[in-house]
């Protein structure tokens, strides 16, 4: 069996060497060490020797083995050097190759309708407040007269994420905020995240909303009218006007619906407006009393107006985005767009 296992030990040689993998390595370690391994079989078969015999064909056995590991462990060395130089070939730098163009980016269009509003309202003397994106029942609903049977509770139109906390659907939440811990005169915007549930071309769960605040002593109607002049006009062209028409929202009393003269056609009736020459932008109105002596101020002595605009629509006018969706996609064909 000594020729036999000189065999085992020439052929092993002869595989290892060939090997070019640790894949196929490991098969040959396995087929010439592992338990199920020729060389075990040579062991199995010791029992069969006499008895004077045994002790030398066992270390003969175990010579050929240890022979056979080291080979092993000699050519996964190889292949291992052999696989880290390819690797370092592969990844070298050509430093004779042009560099990568590095293109200029650009700021998303909602955000620079919202930086432009900002700037808008803060030439007119506002302040910009924030406030949280988790609100309660009462900031989102109750301190805006908005009674408990109203629609816009409903969970099929709201995300509650506890039976008191939701999301805010809108941003006048930070003006209930504002009102609690500020005296009047208060003259404020904030911008920010709203979420409701909606979700086709023209709305989606989560959108963009700016609310004006202005509280102080006889504030009127009219403030609200010509501020909201002035505002379309710096913000579009000196072409655009806007008007207001009746309403009805449960924090302001009166309530009225924004629109502007269609930024497209300027009033003579296209397909964007379907043809009436206005467009839709938000509401507003004059603070409700109940507002008011809710959260402690003296609505004898103290008016307000309050509105709210759609930043995604906006948005949407200025850079001509048919579909709402797409400012949320992150394409960077789309971004490109607003270099």
């Amino acid at each position: 069996m000594k020729e036999e296992l000189q065999k085992v030990l020439e052929a092993a040689k002869v595989d290892i060497a060939q090997a070019g993998s640790m894949h196929e390595l490991m098969q040959l370690k396995s087929r010439y060490t592992g338990k199920k391994s020729v060389l075990n079989g040579f062991m199995q078969k010791i029992g069969s020797l006499p008895k004077e015999e045994r002790p030398a064909f066992g270390q003969t056995v175990n010579v050929v083995k240890s022979e056979i590991a080291e080979i092993l462990a000699s050519r996964e060395a190889e292949i291992k050097d052999s696989e880290y130089q390819k690797a370092v070939q592969s990844d070298a730098i050509d430093f004779t190759m042009p560099g990568r163009k590095r293109e200029v980016g650009a700021l998303h269009p909602l955000t620079r309708v919202w930086r432009e509003i900002e700037d808008v309202f803060i030439s007119m003397g506002f302040d910009v407040a924030e406030g949280p994106d988790v609100e309660d029942e009462f900031h989102n609903f109750d301190a805006l007269n908005t009674p408990k049977d109203h629609p816009a509770r409903d969970l099929s139109d709201t995300f509650y994420l506890d039976k008191d906390v939701l999301l805010r659907t809108q941003t006048s939440t930070v003006q209930v905020r504002v009102m609690e811990n500020h005296k009047p005169p208060i003259k404020i915007i904030s911008p920010g995240s709203c979420y409701r549930n909606e979700n086709d071309a023209s709305h989606s769960p989560m959108f963009h909303q700016v609310e004006a605040l202005v509280v102080d002593e006889g504030v009127t109607f009219v403030d609200l009218r010509d501020m909201l002049n002035v505002f379309v006009k710096k913000l579009f062209d000196d072409k655009i006007e806007s008007r207001i028409r009746p309403h009805f929202f449960p924090f302001t009393e009166p309530s009225a619906e924004i629109d502007i003269i269609c930024v497209k056609c300027y009033g003579e009736g296209c397909n964007l407006c379907k043809g009436s020459g206005w467009l839709e932008m938000g509401g507003a109105g004059m603070v409700d009393p109940n507002v008011f002596d809710m959260l402690g101020i003296d609505s004898e002595k103290y008016t307000g107006y309050a509105f709210g605009l759609g930043m995604d629509r906006i948005a949407m006018l200025k850079y001509k985005i048919p579909d709402i969706r797409t400012m949320f996609e992150n394409d960077i064909r789309f971004l490109k767009q607003f270099k």
